[in-house]
């Protein structure tokens, strides 16, 4: 019959869910430290349990060797000569038991050294046997019970042990009460120094499909299938689905008659929103269906090998599209696997036309197409590095001046030729001609002829300017000069003398 202290080691063991003789070596090894303790001895000591009896025996253990030159140390061997005097059967390499008194003289202090190795051996073997339970149910739905809240966290049982819900796995639209049954997920477990580390979920997509197959027959039984799920707990959930049966309707079946299917989810999920989506092998359709509520314009594979969209909205379409912080897009992308870059119809726009430009060639037009910059002032800016009217007209009043041989007089100069160069391309483009580079007006050439030097290097803007506006003059009076000489002619009718 076993003892009281056996039978209390067992009852121990099936509380803990442990094996029994993990508990009896535990109490062992606690007898050895304490009597080490109290001997103070080096000697390689060992305990026995006596499981009718309920009393540890401890032993000093020797090996035992052959000639007394093997002996290395006393505390740890003996001759077979001498180990015989105590057991005779004994030969060489075997063990010689001899018992130390403990009944009695170990005291207080051993006991409870004693105690602490007991139940230090307990928690290494539940921890141990917690670990080996758990590890193969991660994502395993379970039923669970508050038990405690500490801080953020809450502390649930889920039978054989306890698991920890940190707030990261929460979900913000939830509060839990002292004994409330929910529905977990085994999320995690974890070799924790303070006893077995089970993390449980509520914010773990696991559990909205373990919803969804609870109550939607057709998910269960395998008709329609849950192909992917994007969550972000407390906000919003998007959940793919597709049929394998084409008189069924995935999204109609989880929807659920009048929602019916669908509000018992929500509920479960304490308001969490649902979008549900029919699932397409096709990236930019299941892209158009990921994005709903907001209507799509087009869709574009940027890079098919790094899994990258372009999808382009109306302008009034755009927030919705992106969501609440960007959490459509963010869902939208999740259940896609794929990047997605949203823009709006004005911004496509706007990337095009920069394009455009770009690709289009750049205008040079060199700087003696320029009438009143002069030959000198020509080579200056040459020298200078500024070779194009485009170049010239970037530059400010300060650059133009650090420029050598350059003053303030001549900037004015600089800036009123281009200024009348630019000028004159306008008017050719409203009048729809274009003039060619470098001609010179018909009246520029015959007011210069025989002008002194200092009066070419004028503005040709103002002499253009000028020359306009004596133009009508000139014409009228060359016509009234043609009308007098008709009139001066003879009016007998008589014709001009010949000459032979």
């Amino acid at each position: 019959m076993a003892s009281e202290l056996y039978n209390t080691i067992d009852a121990l063991s099936r509380e803990k869910g442990i094996d029994p003789q993990i508990v009896v070596s535990a109490v062992e090894d606690a007898i050895v430290m304490a009597t080490r303790k109290y001997y103070k001895s080096q000697e390689n000591l060992r305990a026995k349990l006596d499981k009718e009896t309920g009393k540890i025996n401890a032993f000093a253990v020797k090996t035992v060797v052959e000639t007394p030159e093997q002996v290395e140390d006393p505390n740890l061997q003996i001759t077979v000569e001498d180990a015989r005097k105590t057991d005779p059967s004994l030969e060489v390499g075997g063990e010689l038991l001899i018992p130390k008194v403990t009944e009695g003289i170990l005291g207080r202090i051993a006991a409870q050294l004693a105690k602490q190795v007991i139940f230090q051996k307990v928690r290494e073997a539940e921890r141990d046997t917690v670990y080996n339970e758990y590890i193969g149910r991660v994502g395993e739905i379970v039923n669970a019970t508050v038990k405690r809240v500490e801080g953020p966290d809450v502390i649930f049982d889920i039978g054989k042990a306890e698991a920890r819900m940190p707030r990261k796995e929460q979900s913000r639209l939830e509060s839990f009460a002292i004994a409330e049954r929910v529905r977990v997920v085994i999320a995690r477990v974890e070799r924790a120094s303070k006893g077995p580390g089970v993390v449980v979920s509520r914010a773990a997509p696991e559990l909205v499909q373990h919803l969804f197959q609870t109550e939607v027959p057709e998910i269960y039984d395998g008709t329609v299938v849950i192909r992917a799920i994007a969550r972000e707990a407390g906000e919003r959930t998007k959940i793919a689905v597709m049929s394998k049966d084409k008189d069924v309707d995935a999204v109609g079946a989880c929807v659920g008659m009048k929602g019916m299917r669908v509000q018992s989810i929500i509920r479960e999920l304490r308001g969490e929103k649902i979008d549900i989506i029919e699932y397409h092998e096709d990236a930019v359709t299941f892209a158009e269906k990921a994005l709903q509520p907001a209507k799509v314009s087009r869709v574009t594979v940027v890079d098919s090998a790094d899994k990258h969209l372009e999808v382009v909205v109306d302008d009034s379409q755009l927030s919705l599209a992106i969501g609440k912080k960007g959490q459509n897009v963010r869902l939208a992308a999740k259940l896609l696997g794929w990047k997605i870059d949203i823009k709006s119809e004005e911004e496509k726009r706007q990337e095009v036309e920069l394009q455009m430009a770009a690709m289009a060639p750049q205008a040079m037009t060199p700087l003696e197409n320029v009438t009143g910059l002069g030959e000198g002032l020509v080579e200056k800016l040459s020298a200078a590095g500024v070779t194009t009217v485009e170049a010239l007209a970037d530059m400010t009043p300060e650059q133009l001046e650090a420029i050598e041989g350059i003053g303030p007089k001549t900037v004015e100069k600089i800036s009123l030729a281009v200024n009348n160069y630019f000028a004159s391309l306008d008017a050719g483009a409203a009048e729809g001609e274009v003039p060619a580079e470098g001609a010179v007006a018909e009246g520029n050439v015959v007011a210069e002829e025989g002008a002194p030097e200092a009066a070419a290097e004028a503005a040709s803007g103002e002499v253009a300017a000028e020359e306009e506006a004596a133009a009508p003059e000139a014409t009228a009076e060359a016509e009234a000069a043609s009308d007098e000489n008709e009139e001066q002619e003879p009016k007998d009718g008589s014709a001009p003398e010949k000459t032979e």
